[in-house]
């Protein structure tokens, strides 16, 4: 293992924000991660950068989580049990569930990052979240070095949040995730709106996961920059969940405003349509903007800074909360 020095992070966080890690190493194995924390404590972790806005140079050292590979640990006539290490680029292990028909991640298609990263914020997308198909998740406790197993149950899932993202977070470290996908009799989720309108465009009545992920990918494509062309980093804000008096005050005023149920007393409004609402969907200044097509994805559309699209999204929190009374939560870590 070798520590470089002021290495850009540029190619290393899909915004594409160019910063500089004043020391920098990857790291290929648990092994060495651990060898690492005999010596290094306070550390940056660095792995598909798809959810963190750079806003500063990182004077700590940075380590970026490079494990790789796939394990079938177990396998019944219905089911599969598959641990994967961190470092794998999340698509990819989709679309090998899918090539090898295992089912229950195909609506989580074309999500940037890595699969380390898919439970701390619980990623989800189309009617499905990934907590579903999780068994259990192993982490580096950073103190000890010694590695620790989180159950489905021990995660505490929530919409986008688990305990990685409250109580330890910068604690653990996670090296592997684990999931029970099925092999036959799949559970296909295709009654989302955007899946099924995609899937009788292509008169398809009995889909297979491939066609679930190709339906999804299709509508992602049409709606989401591609962080290789257009620094982003997906959806920047969360769906606000609020109260149904609140909504049907709204509703009067704004009678066309989306809504999903959640309960008897909450709803949950598209941020997209709030930022749209507010005026901000396609604007552009200068390097930096909101996604023409796409209101809750904040762009990077050359050399723009972290510090440029932050101030961006406050003013964003700021319009909607006076035009909606809704608090918008930024979803991405700002650092």
């Amino acid at each position: 293992m070798e520590i470089l020095e002021n290495i850009s992070l540029k190619n290393y966080n899909t915004f594409g924000i160019s910063v500089n890690a004043k020391r920098f190493i990857s790291v290929d194995s648990v092994y060495q991660l651990q060898q690492l924390l005999k010596v290094e404590k306070d550390i940056f972790l660095i792995s598909g950068g798809s959810n963190m806005l750079l806003t500063k140079d990182i004077d700590k050292l940075v380590v970026h989580l490079n494990f790789k590979g796939i394990s079938i640990d177990r396998e019944n006539d219905n089911s599969v049990y598959l641990t994967v290490n961190a470092g794998e680029n999340w698509h990819e292990f989709v679309l090998w569930c899918v090539e090898n028909n295992y089912g229950g991640i195909e609506n989580l298609s074309l999500i940037p990052g890595n699969v380390g990263t898919c439970p701390i914020q619980n990623i989800g997308a189309y009617g499905t979240e990934v907590k579903d198909t999780i068994t259990k998740v192993e982490a580096l406790e950073i103190k000890t070095g010694k590695l620790a197993s989180f159950s489905n149950h021990e995660c505490n899932f929530g919409y986008r949040n688990s305990i990685f993202k409250n109580k330890v977070k910068g604690k653990y470290i996670i090296t592997s995730v684990s999931f029970q996908l099925t092999k036959k009799n799949h559970q296909l989720n295709s009654s989302y709106g955007a899946i099924e309108s995609e899937l009788n465009s292509k008169k398809i009545t009995n889909p297979t996961l491939k066609d679930i992920s190709d339906a999804v990918i299709a509508i992602r494509k049409s709606k989401l920059p591609d962080p290789k062309k257009i620094g982003n980093s997906g959806s920047f804000f969360k769906n606000p969940v609020i109260l149904k008096s609140h909504f049907i005050k709204l509703q009067e005023i704004f009678p066309n405003i989306p809504s999903y149920t959640i309960s008897e007393t909450e709803v949950k409004v598209p941020a997209g349509w709030l930022i749209e609402q507010a005026g901000f969907k396609g604007k552009r200044f200068g390097n930096y903007g909101v996604h023409e097509k796409q209101a809750l994805v904040l762009v990077n559309y050359g050399n723009a800074s972290g510090m440029e699209i932050y101030q961006l999204a406050k003013e964003i929190k700021k319009i909607v909360f006076e035009k909606f009374e809704i608090a918008l939560e930024i979803e991405v870590n700002i650092i």
